[in-house]
């Protein structure tokens, strides 16, 4: 199978929904390996494309036209900064680089975790949102377990969870660095670069 085929960049529009566009999933096979090159060293992302389609083919997109290339991990979360929520998570989130001309894509429909059963355990990788059917670009990983993004889980008002999509399977290590590297509220001082990220051959 070409890890690179052309269909994970392919937006078709439905007209139904609140984004009228829906990403045009991958075909089905094993895992797709992704590494994050950052300031603070590299690790390597799994992404389930048979479990959840379009947040991976969407995913997938962003990393292969460049997006992430110059983007950072600017937030992170732990329990003493986030005093206005009630239910406490613990994640670093990243996007895409700020400075291309480029507009993302359209947003996605939410792949729930009732649906995916892709749960936000240690290690999980997420697409940011605010409600449903908004995911673009953001992503972020769990630090620990963080039953209350899956769907059911009040982190979100609304109840629906996030949409997890793969996992760390290695450089852990480096994700926690980020997390406790230096912060104000929930903001990096300074982001953590993102040099490049990239299918693994």
């Amino acid at each position: 199978m070409n890890t690179r085929r052309a269909i994970a960049a392919i937006v078709v529009p439905l007209g139904l929904g609140t984004t009228g566009f829906v990403v045009a999933a991958p075909e089905a096979g094993d895992p797709v390996r992704v590494v994050v090159e950052t300031g603070m060293d590299s690790f390597e992302l799994e992404v389930d494309i048979d479990a959840a389609p379009i947040t991976a083919a969407n995913f997938l997109r962003y990393v292969d036209g460049g997006y992430y290339d110059g983007g950072t991990f600017f937030r992170t979360v732990h329990a003493d900064n986030q005093p206005d929520d009630s239910v406490r998570i613990a994640v670093v989130q990243g996007g895409r680089n700020p400075d291309l001309e480029a507009a993302s894509f359209p947003p996605i429909p939410l792949e729930r975790t009732s649906e995916t059963g892709l749960l936000h355990g240690d290690g999980a990788v997420s697409m940011g949102r605010s409600g449903p059917d908004t995911a673009t670009h953001s992503f972020f990983i769990c630090i620990g377990d963080q039953p209350s993004l899956d769907f059911g889980g009040m982190r979100n008002p609304d109840g629906q969870g996030f949409a997890a999509f793969g996992r760390v399977v290695a450089g852990m290590d480096v994700v926690r660095a980020i997390h406790q590297a230096p912060y104000e509220a929930q903001q990096l001082t300074p982001p953590v670069r993102i040099a490049r990220v990239y299918r693994k051959e």
